[in-house]
């Protein structure tokens, strides 16, 4: 994952990651991304929360661009939206968000991308790259994700990503109006000690 471009805290950094581009949305984004979602709907419907009324329209991009703006100058998530590096084209969007410091140092990650991209490795090299921002940049310890158990190509993105599964979390999210279990994921930056540290006392002599 390559930084090419610091724009400020608002715009937030430009990333590359294998054949991607991931930056903040921007109001010119609008009609790509309306179109991608409209396009998209009956795919990522039965995956998401359910849709507003409104959710497509520019009104509802101009607000969700302002509460992007707000959290990343607060730094509690950093909203991403993946284009195909060649041409350019609006392929989905990467979000690391719920971003907790202290003794926490952890982030949650979510992702969606178009029924016409799905299958083609833009979701893998995002969320790869989004890990390396969590860690290299924002220097946080773990990024946490979680998915509906029968969102198989969800499962392994993350498999790819370096993810380990870690358990299911019953009715642990609202999804297309009704509580579903998901299952939990996470990756750990342990590249400097940072593994989990044994109980006080335990003894692995015998080991």
């Amino acid at each position: 994952m390559a930084i090419l471009d610091w724009i400020g805290e608002r715009s937030g950094p430009t990333l590359q990651s294998e054949g991607v581009l991931l930056r903040p949305p921007r109001p010119a984004d609008y009609e790509a991304w309306a179109a991608l979602r409209a396009a998209s709907r009956d795919h990522l419907v039965p995956f998401e929360p359910t849709w507003p009324e409104d959710d497509l329209t520019r009104s509802a991009f101009r607000r969700r661009l302002a509460l992007y703006g707000r959290e990343m100058d607060l730094g509690t998530a950093w909203p991403f939206f993946v284009f195909e590096a060649g041409m350019g084209q609006l392929v989905g969007a990467v979000t690391l968000s719920h971003i907790r410091r202290g003794v926490s140092e952890a982030g949650t990650l979510g992702y969606w991308i178009g029924q016409s991209h799905a299958g083609k490795g833009y979701c893998t090299a995002a969320v790869r790259g989004m890990v390396a921002f969590a860690f290299d940049t924002l220097k946080l310890h773990r990024v946490e994700a979680a998915c509906v158990p029968w969102n198989v190509a969800s499962r392994r993105v993350l498999e790819k990503a370096g993810f380990e599964a870690e358990g299911r979390a019953r009715a642990y999210l609202k999804i297309n109006g009704e509580w579903a279990d998901h299952l939990l994921y996470g990756r750990v930056d342990d590249r400097h000690g940072g593994g989990a540290a044994e109980a006080p006392g335990e003894d692995h002599s015998d080991a």
